[in-house]
C-alpha cells in the first residue's frame, strides 16, 4: 500500500498571524510566525509569558532570541522543517527574559507551504522546572536528614560503646586475658578475677568458640582488624566482636570489643538508636571520646557539666588533660597508657576546678580502634555524690514556683515519686535493661522493681520483661 502524500498547507500560508494567535491561546503559551530566512514575522503570547518580554522578538532571528548554548538547537528544527509537511521534534532550549532570568521552553515546528512560513509553537517549561527543582531539594533534604541521623547514630554508638562495650586486652601469641573490663565480666557471666589470666575461649560457650578462635587467628597472623556476629543458646539476638592488633614495647596484643547485637530490623534499629540516644543523654557516667593523642571529639552531656562547659562543639579538638586541669601531669598519663596498653580501669584521677576544689573522679578508659582511626574513650565516675550544679535532672524542677499554692504535703510525695523514678531509670540505664542485676543494684526484689517500673510508666520502654532475672548473653 503507498504512502499518501504529504499534505500542502501552503493555502494557510496567509493565515499564519492568525494560526499562531489561535495556537497561543488555545493549545500553547507561545507561538511564532518564521519567515524563510529564519526571521521572527510575528509572535503570539499566551497568558503565562506575557511579561516576559517575549512580543520585542518581532524582527530577530529566532536563533538570536535564544542562549548561546541551545542556538544549534533552533537551526536543527528549521533544518528539520525545510521538507513540506513535516512536523519537527520537540527541543528545548533557554531564551534570556526579563529580569535576567531564563525562559525554559520546549519547541515544535511545521512549515506552511513550500515557500511559506515557518509556525513554531512553544510551552513555557517554568513550571516543570520548578516541580523538578523542589524535587531536587527534597532529595537533598533527605539526604541530609539521612547523613545527620547517620552521624547522630554513629556519635551515639561511639559514646554508648565507650561506656558498655567488654573490652579485653589479649597476648597476641598465647589468647591469655591480660586486662579486662567490668562490661567482660557482665557479658561472659563470670567473675572478673577468673577471666583474666585465663585463655580466652576457656571462658566462651561451645557455640562461640570456633568462630572467635578463628577470628583471634586471622588477626594475629595478618596483623589486620576484623569482626564477627556470633549467634549464642538461650539469648534474644547476637553479639558482635571485633578485635584489633597493636603492639606494646615490641610485644603483640589484640583488643578484643565486644557488645550485644539484637536489632534485626529497621523498626528494631530505630527502637535502639533511640533508647542509645537516651542512655548516652541521660547517664550520670561523664563520656568522652578523643582522638589517639587525646583531643576531644564527643562528650556526653554529663561531661559537659563535669568539665563545667555548656557547648560540646567548643570543647572539639581542645586536649582532654588541659581541660581538665592537669597540674600533676596525671591525665596526660593516662592518654600514654590507654593509648599504649589498650584498656586502663577505674584509675583514681583529680578534675582540676577553675573555681574550687579539685574534684575526685574513678577514671575507665579503652582503645576504640575499630574503625579507619583509632580514638579513646573515657568513662568517669565521680569519686563522690555529684554535687548539685553536676547533678542531672533536678527532681525538684518546677515545684518551688507551687510553694504557697500546694500544701507541703502533696510536694513531698511529688519529689520522692520523681525521685525514685529517676533513681529507677539510672539503674536500668547502668544495667543495659536487666531488671534482675538493676534490683541487686538497688537493693531490692526484681518483683518489687518490676511493679515500681510499672508505677512510673516504664515498662513502655521495654523494661519489666525480665524481671524475674536474665541470664548473661554467652551461655
Amino acid at each position: 500500500m503507498s504512502t499518501p502524500p504529504d499534505p500542502d498547507l501552503s493555502a494557510l500560508s496567509p493565515l499564519a498571524t492568525e494560526l499562531a494567535t489561535t495556537i497561543a491561546r488555545v493549545a500553547s503559551d507561545i507561538a511564532l510566525v518564521i519567515d524563510k530566512d529564519g526571521v521572527i514575522s510575528s509572535v503570539a503570547e499566551g497568558v503565562a509569558v506575557r511579561t516576559q518580554g517575549c512580543g520585542q522578538w518581532v524582527g530577530q532571528r529566532w536563533v538570536d532570541t535564544v542562549s548561546a548554548s541551545t542556538r544549534p538547537k533552533i537551526q536543527s528544527l528549521l533544518d528539520e522543517v525545510a521538507s513540506l509537511g513535516v512536523v519537527s521534534r520537540r527541543r528545548q532550549v533557554n531564551h534570556p527574559a526579563q529580569g535576567g532570568e531564563e525562559l525554559p521552553v520546549t519547541w515544535s515546528a511545521i512549515r506552511l507551504g513550500v515557500d511559506g512560513p515557518v509556525l513554531a509553537v512553544g510551552r513555557d517549561l517554568r513550571a516543570v522546572a520548578a516541580i523538578q527543582q523542589r524535587f531536587v531539594e527534597a532529595q537533598q533534604d533527605m539526604e541530609r536528614h539521612y547523613w545527620n541521623r547517620r552521624q547522630a547514630e554513629n556519635r551515639y554508638q561511639l559514646l554508648f560503646q565507650a561506656a558498655n562495650d567488654a573490652v579485653l586486652v589479649l597476648d597476641a601469641d598465647s589468647l591469655h586475658v591480660l586486662d579486662a573490663n567490668a562490661a567482660s565480666a557482665q557479658l561472659l557471666g563470670q567473675d572478673l578475677n577468673l577471666i583474666q589470666g585465663r585463655v580466652l575461649t576457656d571462658s566462651l560457650p561451645p557455640t562461640a568458640r570456633a568462630a572467635v578462635t578463628q577470628l583471634l587467628a586471622t588477626a594475629r597472623s595478618t596483623g589486620r582488624a576484623g569482626e564477627i556476629r556470633v549467634r549464642t543458646l538461650a539469648t534474644r539476638g547476637a553479639l558482635h566482636i571485633a578485635v584489633t592488633p597493636f603492639r606494646v614495647d615490641a610485644r603483640p596484643r589484640i583488643l578484643l570489643r565486644a557488645r550485644r547485637d539484637d536489632a534485626t530490623g529497621s523498626g528494631q534499629d530505630s527502637q535502639a538508636l533511640s533508647h542509645m540516644a537516651e542512655f548516652v543523654e541521660t547517664t550520670p557516667d561523664a563520656v568522652v571520646i578523643t582522638d589517639s593523642v587525646g583531643g576531644i571529639l564527643m562528650a556526653n552531656p554529663a561531661f559537659l557539666r563535669l568539665a563545667r562547659r555548656s557547648d560540646e562543639a567548643r570543647l572539639r579538638g581542645q586536649a582532654l588533660p588541659e581541660l581538665l586541669v592537669d597540674a600533676d601531669g596525671g591525665w596526660a598519663r593516662l592518654v600514654a597508657q590507654v593509648r599504649s596498653a589498650g584498656l586502663v580501669s577505674n584509675v583514681a584521677l583529680a578534675i582540676g576546678a577553675l573555681d574550687g576544689d579539685p574534684q575526685s573522679v574513678r577514671v575507665s578508659a579503652a582503645l576504640m580502634a575499630e574503625g579507619e582511626q583509632a580514638c579513646l574513650g573515657f568513662v568517669l565516675r565521680p569519686g563522690q555524690r555529684l554535687p548539685a550544679y553536676l547533678a542531672g535532672d533536678d527532681v525538684l524542677a518546677g515545684l518551688l514556683d507551687q510553694v504557697g499554692h500546694v500544701p507541703l504535703a502533696d510536694l513531698l510525695v511529688e519529689v520522692a515519686h520523681r525521685a525514685e523514678r529517676q533513681l529507677i531509670e539510672s539503674a536500668l540505664l547502668r544495667t543495659g535493661g536487666r531488671c534482675a542485676a538493676a534490683a541487686d543494684v538497688l537493693g531490692m526484689t526484681p518483683e518489687a522493681l518490676a511493679l515500681r517500673i510499672q508505677r512510673h510508666g516504664l515498662s513502655g520502654l521495654g523494661y519489666a520483661a525480665d524481671a524475674a532475672g536474665t541470664s548473661p548473653l554467652l551461655n
